[in-house]
């Protein structure tokens, strides 16, 4: 079967929002089971590689339905969870943190410039329309020194792993995520990993909207990335 090409522009931001708001009710458990319970390990090394603490003020981007968040908050930060899609928003209200929520564009936030230390986005890169103007938004709003964390999926560079990843990621997960819950966004999921610029790509696109000491680690083999980097000083 010819798959059809992936949206673009004010065409992807429409079908990303009504994805999410499609799927929203069973996207935390499914989290779960296709990472194999994984991706709040994930997110807690992130929050570790950047030194999340009580004096932090995040916003946590494409925040869904508030993991990353809750994450935070247990270390004692001070949280505004972000998100196109509303259904999502209202997962993460659920949860009765102390956070604010907001229904946002990632590439136009409305906070003042340099009104946070942290900016987080959990599994979210591969569905903006343009990284280049959300980073350069992320350095907008966070103090000089401040620091991101971005977590997203990847794909193995072993040609072994690769083929065990490919079957489980392109054929595996689409399959159960349509049984349990949406056939065409589990099909989008894997498809969705083309959005994203490979590695060295990724961090001079980081680096080129204000940030330095951009680093890249990987984990499950590559199946996953977290990308950290800092607020340069401004001139």
């Amino acid at each position: 079967m010819i798959e059809e090409p992936l949206p673009t522009g004010a065409a992807k931001a429409a079908a990303v929002r009504e994805m999410f708001d499609r799927i929203a009710p069973r996207y935390d458990a499914l989290n779960r089971l296709f990472s194999l319970g994984l991706d709040q390990r994930w997110r807690r090394r992130a929050l570790d590689l950047i030194e999340v603490g009580p004096s932090d003020r995040i916003i946590d981007l494409a925040c869904g339905t508030g993991d990353l968040v809750e994450l935070a908050e247990t270390r004692g930060a001070q949280v505004v969870g972000v998100d196109f899609a509303r259904q999502m928003l209202h997962g993460a209200q659920r949860r009765q943190t102390k956070a604010r929520f907001v229904q946002c564009d990632g590439a136009r936030l409305p906070f003042r410039t340099a009104s946070a230390t942290v900016v987080t986005c959990g599994f979210a890169l591969r569905n903006f329309v343009s990284l280049p103007h959300v980073f350069v938004e992320l350095a907008r709003v966070l103090e000089p020194g401040g620091r991101v964390a971005l977590i997203d999926v990847d794909r193995p560079r072993s040609s072994m792993l690769r083929i065990g990843h490919s079957l489980y990621f392109d054929r595996v997960v689409p399959w159960v995520g349509g049984v349990l819950s949406d056939r065409s966004a589990y099909r989008y999921l894997p498809r969705s990993t083309a959005y994203l610029p490979p590695a060295p790509e990724l961090l001079r696109s980081i680096e080129a909207a204000g940030f330095s000491r951009s680093e890249r680690s990987t984990l499950m083999g590559g199946a996953a990335q977290i990308i950290t980097a800092v607020r340069a000083e401004r001139t």
